[in-house]
């Protein structure tokens, strides 16, 4: 991790921007937000301490917070992501490729187990998040819609930045 530390932060600083700056101003009717930035959380090598971990997903949640004026939402479902994000590793993944310590993406884990990694880690997020916001079960339909349209938009633009940038 140390060796990768100028790498993983200009990916802090390159997602950030592109959530705040391009993704926070894209909504359809209001009901899609992609929120690609968790990216950097699901990104990060299998072996990095919890406490770590926990830290830098509270600073990248902490960060859209900032530039998005939300009081500490990002920051919760970020940390919830970092806390989770070991079990949902060990769901889909074999111990050895845990235990190696790379960077997580389609050609370490395949497609398929990285898309199941993707897939239950944004809408893991994205639940606590939309409910955090509206913080009311009052307009549930609504905030269920928004949590399944937005999950597959991001989802989508995950996948395709794997793509783009782990092209093999």
């Amino acid at each position: 991790m140390i060796k990768d530390f100028g790498k993983y932060l200009i990916m802090f600083v390159v997602l950030v921007l592109v959530q705040v700056l391009i993704l926070n101003n894209i909504q359809v009717s209001g009901l899609i937000n992609p929120y690609v930035y968790i990216l950097f959380i699901l990104l990060l090598p299998f072996t990095i301490p919890g406490y770590f971990l926990l830290g830098i997903s509270f600073l990248l949640g902490l960060s859209i917070d900032i530039f998005s004026n939300t009081p500490g939402i990002h920051a919760g479902a970020s940390v919830l992501l970092g806390f989770l994000r070991p079990g949902i590793a060990q769901l889909i993944s074999s111990r050895e490729i845990i235990e190696k310590g790379n960077m997580p993406n389609m050609t370490l884990l395949g497609f398929a187990s990285f898309l199941k990694y993707i897939v239950i880690s944004v809408l893991v997020h994205h639940l606590f998040l939309f409910f955090a916001e509206t913080f009311s079960f009052g307009d549930i339909l609504e905030t269920l819609l928004r949590w399944i349209l937005s999950s597959v938009f991001s989802i989508v633009i995950i996948l395709a930045s794997q793509f783009i940038i782990f092209k093999k």
